[in-house]
Formats: structure tokens, sequence, C-alpha cells
């Protein structure tokens, strides 16, 4: 008898440690696929940091043209300054929070493009060295915001389809910081295509 209840205690032991080191595995992997979230995330601040210390120099740039619309210009100052003011925690990284950041963003990226358009009527700050290189580093930047957003996409993806995974979600719900990751979305109405009329 008593060795039949060593057998059981054993067992019973022997599928706790299994359990435990299957845990174990399970969030140290969620630990790691939240890192790399966190980390693409810190890139794509960066892109975006770029993009926010290239502004002043266009800004002063243009202000050297001497009819240019300051309300432009003013407009420009005023949404950097609200896209910079807007700050994610990398381990809060919800829906909601992405959704605000990226908000503030779009609203830069609107007021650049009518800067951008206003100088156009321009032909003298165009003809302008310093300002084509700056037009160009900001267009790069872009590029570079485009990819950093994307490759945080990808790795958003595969946290969350390994933290709603079955049995994963039970330990992801487990613990706070593997809570569900927030995307960047399209622009609200850019799946519309825009109406080109040469007529006019």
């Amino acid at each position: 008898m008593k060795k039949g209840c060593l057998v059981i205690v054993l067992i019973i032991l022997g599928a706790m440690a299994i359990t435990a080191f299957w845990g174990i595995g399970k969030y140290n992997s969620l630990v790691g696929l939240n890192e790399r979230v966190k980390g693409q995330w810190g890139q794509v601040e960066n892109a975006y940091q770029r993009r926010s210390d290239l502004i002043p120099n266009l800004v002063n740039t243009v202000k050297g043209v001497v009819n240019f619309e300051k309300s432009t210009l003013t407009e420009v100052i005023q949404a950097r300054s609200r896209a910079t003011s807007v700050t994610v925690n990398a381990d809060k990284l919800s829906q909601d929070q992405i959704n605000k950041f990226q908000n503030a963003q779009e609203g830069l990226n609107g007021s650049l493009s009518k800067l951008l358009v206003s100088v156009e009527r321009y032909p003298e700050l165009k003809a302008t060295q310093n300002f084509t290189e700056l037009q160009s580093e900001i267009e790069g930047t872009e590029n570079r915001i485009n990819v950093e957003r994307n490759r945080f996409n990808e790795e958003v993806k595969v946290f969350n389809s390994t933290r709603n995974s079955f049995p994963n979600i039970f330990i992801a719900n487990c613990f706070s910081q593997f809570s569900e990751k927030g995307y960047f979305k399209s622009q609200e109405g850019s799946e519309k295509a825009p109406v080109v009329n040469f007529g006019e």
C-alpha cells in the first residue's frame, strides 16, 4: 500500500513539474515576443522623431521667403507641438493608445502637406538647395516611418496571434504586460480612390 501511494505521489509531482516547466516556457516565449514589439515601437518613435527634428529647419528655410503665408507656418509649428506631446508607454500599446498617437501624427502630416503644396507658388524657394535637401530628407523619413510602422504591425501580429492561441491565452491573461497590442491602421477614407479630373 505504501509503495502504491508513493507511486501516485511521484506521478502527481511529475505532472506538476511538467506543467510548471510548460508554463515557464510559454511565459518566456511571450516575454520575448513582447520585447520585440517594444523594440519595434522604439524604431517607430525614432522615425517620427527624425521627422519632427527636421521640421524646424524646414520652417526656418521657408521663413526666409518674404511673402510666405505665416498662417501655414504657424499651423505646421502647432501641429508639430501637438504630435510631439502625445506619448505612448511601450508597456501599454493598446489600440486606443496607438490611435491617439496616429491621429496626432496625421495632423502633422496634413500640415506638412499643406506647407509643401504652398511652396509651389514660390519658385525662388523651390530653387533653394537647402529647401530641396530638406524636402528630400523629409520624403526619405516618411518612407522610413512607413517601413517601421509595417514592421511594428508584423511584430504585433506575431505577438497577438501567439498570445491569443490556445493554451497561451491562459498564461497571457494572468499577466498585464501580455495584453493584446494595437495596430497602426490606414487613415480613414484612404480606401477610396482619389477623383482625378483633368477637365478643370
